[in-house]
């Protein structure tokens, strides 16, 4: 159940994390447009990395939920480096970033969301850390449980 419920958690943050993300360099890129402060750009990657954290880091957080909301982040995040026109089609067929309020504040651009985190690399970052966060066995234990014992025998 604990993988399940895992499972679920992820495929729930992964929309959060994308549109954070991509809030968070809208909103820097148009502050460095406007050559003044935009607070909504060190937020929104401060909250996708606080997700991403939580998801990474939840002792008793089953590591599918890090592995569901990274694996495809670092798929975009390869399909960016590798074919970036394909990338772009990708993502421009998904929900427009204007369901967040404000979240593309002074972006004034008609790019599609996910195109300026994809060309930076950063879903690959996020989703490259969220998967290898996953990886090591300890994760996959159920809290609490005593890693196995190996005994040589003597003799």
């Amino acid at each position: 159940m604990r993988h399940v419920t895992g499972a679920v958690i992820g495929l729930a943050a992964l929309p959060f994390v994308y549109y954070l993300t991509e809030a968070g360099a809208a909103g820097l890129r148009s502050g460095y447009a406007l050559q003044q402060p935009d607070p909504v750009g060190p937020a929104g990657l401060g909250a996708a990395v606080a997700v991403s954290g939580a998801l990474a880091c939840a002792p008793r957080l089953s590591p599918l939920a890090a592995l569901v909301c990274g694996l495809p982040l670092t798929l975009l995040g390869l399909l960016f480096a590798a074919a970036p026109e394909s990338a772009a089609r990708a993502v421009g067929a998904l929900p427009a970033m204007d369901l967040l309020a404000g979240a593309a504040l002074g972006s004034g651009t008609a790019e599609p969301p996910g195109l300026l985190p994809g060309v930076t690399g950063l879903y690959l970052v996020i989703g490259g850390l969220l998967v290898l966060s996953a990886l090591p066995p300890s994760r996959w234990r159920p809290p609490g449980a005593a890693p196995p014992q190996v005994t040589t025998p003597r003799g």
